[in-house]
């Protein structure tokens, strides 16, 4: 794509491609709610289905940010949202009707996460910190009542009720492994509720749907390594797990009949819906292009007993909404992406690759000195901008619990559009590859997946003539940031410069100040806490090793942060200006704090100004 221009038209053309976010069908099986800001707007639009009628049915009432999903109210007259403020994740519940009409239904402290509608209407399942950790509240629609149903230590999330709205489904944690997660089946006001012991001590369980009969739920469970999907009859209390368990595979709905489910599985960097018969445990992949097939959150994708709605991408094209009848495995297009004044072949597809780690790079480490780590295969996405000689952006990936995939990413396509190569590094402790290569990252942040980045950058600068050695940035967002931050003080030399957003800095005020349920679930899970590993969380902060940030840096954060508060980046600033460094565009480091902004850049105007923030800093420090 660098063929086409550099000017500031590229980034506001990029920027302005509208994107459709979290579509969801309607308990009848008619209508499709979604995110969609074709107007340059975020808004909701709802689309008939059979007709292809799109109708927007709010005009500014929706937020901004369209990173939560939507969910039907039970008769299909409404559609719930959550709202916050500025990208602060504080969410309430909020809902609006065909007539634009919008009302306040739930309104807590702290962050609010709508999990479930009852089918008769009355009650709502949310997720809430008001009380400090994640647990479920029941909220009466009639009376305007809210109560606390459950009081767990640990995050207590996807909570589903069952079809008869007599039991409730959830997962939560009560063993000593922090790695465990159970699935738990109580009444609908939280009492009674017992562990149904899917799995061993130390897997993780996830109810996912309930089957029509209410009797029957749907698990994924990574007791076997990989993912698997699993049909738990609570009258017999017999387990049903399904595929052969030598693949990822998730679960993510019975179809109406309750004969079947849909699933996906993972191969390699992409991801391809699957349906299983449950009597004869045989498997059919939907019929689709390489790449990457999403359903939407929130409720069942199924249409009826033989068509699923979902959305398909690749690196090359953005996601177009389909419907796919899965009994002819034939799809139609409900939504055809919008690729403005590009097409296809504008864009760059992503060369899959392979090397082996040992998490000991030839670069020399840094801030930390360690031993080889167990040698693993791992994957990565590289994408040529066709410059030649081509300057190079490592864009190690966020979660850490997550992957880099064959799917269109707009920042990518972006640093392409300017002439910049891209590698993408799926290190240890990313998804996709089992929970042994997940938790290869536990205890370790800092460590091998690090160097996994590092052996990456050196394999591709071995392998493709083409990379420009002198020209080489590392960029990346939350747990990319505090990769990017991390790069630049183990293995200052490497590189020309660096750009950190939404990073982490210094892991004890991180864990002092993010929400509860990333403190225990992400903090103590990965890292244990300060007071149990107070070497681990001083040595594997960045600021720790301030005095060996040799290359320009671009430091970027939200106000409004409140998974990674910005004091990570005032942090790193106070101490890169206490050591001798200047502030400055023509100095060792730049800083910008983003406002009206959280974790990440959502609507069109907030990408632009990240898009021109990145692109300046990186044509100004990388300049031939």
């Amino acid at each position: 794509m660098s063929s086409m221009s550099q000017t500031e038209d590229v980034l506001e053309e990029l920027a302005g491609l509208p994107t459709l976010a979290h579509p969801t069908v309607s308990p009848d099986g008619n209508k499709i709610a979604m995110y969609y800001d074709i107007t340059g707007r975020n808004e909701l639009h709802v689309l008939d289905i059979e007709s292809g009628e799109r109708k927007q049915w709010s005009d500014g009432e929706v937020p901004r940010n369209a990173r939560w999903f939507v969910k039907w109210g039970a008769d299909g007259d409404w559609v719930y949202f959550h709202f916050d403020k500025d990208g602060n994740e504080q969410n309430d519940v909020y809902r609006i009707s065909p007539r634009g009409e919008v009302e306040t239904v739930i309104e807590m402290d702290g962050q609010v996460v709508l999990n479930d509608v009852s089918e008769d209407g009355q009650t709502l399942i949310v997720g809430s910190t008001r009380d400090g950790q994640m647990n479920l509240y029941r909220h009466h629609l009639e009376s305007s009542q809210t109560e606390k149903i459950t009081s767990y230590n640990r995050a207590t999330a996807n909570a589903i009720l069952s079809p008869e709205c007599d039991r409730l489904a959830y997962s939560t944690n009560e063993r000593d492994n922090f790695n465990n997660r159970d699935v738990y089946v109580a009444a609908a006001d939280g009492s009674n509720p017992r562990n149904l012991d899917i799995g061993e001590i130390g897997a993780e369980s996830t109810p996912v749907d309930w089957g029509p009969d209410n009797q029957q739920l749907l698990i994924t469970d990574n007791t076997a390594e990989f993912d698997r999907i699993g049909v738990y009859d609570l009258k017999t209390h017999e387990l049903k797990w399904l595929g052969d368990d030598q693949r990822e595979e998730s679960a993510v709905a019975f179809t109406p009949d309750g004969n079947r489910v849909i699933g996906i599985r993972v191969r390699e960097a992409v991801s391809v819906p699957v349906v299983y018969d449950i009597e004869s445990n045989e498997a059919t992949e939907f019929d689709l292009p390489e790449g990457v097939a999403r359903f939407g959150y929130g409720g069942s994708p199924t249409v009826d007993e033989g068509r699923a709605v979902l959305t398909h991408t690749s690196p090359t094209t953005r996601p177009d909404l389909l419907i796919y009848d899965y009994s002819i495995h034939d799809s139609e297009v409900l939504v055809e992406a919008v690729h403005g004044t590009f097409d296809s072949s504008d864009f760059v597809d992503a060369e899959y690759l392979r090397f082996n780690s040992n998490g000991i790079p030839e670069a020399q480490q840094t801030a930390i000195k360690h031993d080889p780590y167990k040698s693993l295969d791992i994957g990565a996405l590289l994408y040529d901008s066709d410059e030649r000689p081509s300057p190079l952006i490592v864009n190690p990936h966020g979660g850490p619990s997550a992957r880099d995939t064959k799917s269109f990413d707009l920042y990518t396509q972006v640093l392409l559009s300017q002439g910049f190569s891209v590698l993408q590094i799926n290190y240890r402790g990313s998804t996709g590859r089992g929970r042994e290569f997940v938790r290869e990252l536990h205890d370790d942040w800092g460590g091998a997946e690090q160097g996994d980045i590092m052996t990456g950058l050196e394999h591709v600068k071995e392998t493709y003539d083409w990379i420009d050695d002198d020209r080489i940035a590392v960029f990346g967002g939350s747990y990319g940031g505090y990769s990017a931050y991390w790069q630049l003080v183990q293995y200052p030399d490497q590189y020309d410069a660096g750009v950190a957003w939404i990073g982490v800095t210094d892991l004890e005020d991180i864990f002092k100040n993010t929400m509860p349920h990333y403190r225990t679930e992400l903090m103590e899970k990965y890292l244990g806490t300060p007071r149990e590993n107070p070497d681990i969380y001083e040595q594997r902060s960045p600021v720790t090793h301030i005095e060996n940030i040799d290359t320009p840096m671009l430091l970027v954060h939200g106000v409004n942060d409140r998974r990674v508060p910005v004091s990570q980046a005032r942090i790193f600033r106070d101490a890169l200006k206490q050591a001798g460094y200047e502030q400055g565009s023509d100095e060792d480091f730049e800083y910008q704090e983003l406002g009206e902004e959280g974790h990440g850049s959502s609507d069109q105007d907030q990408k632009l100004r990240m898009f021109r923030l990145l692109t300046d800093f990186l044509n100004r420090r990388l300049s031939m």
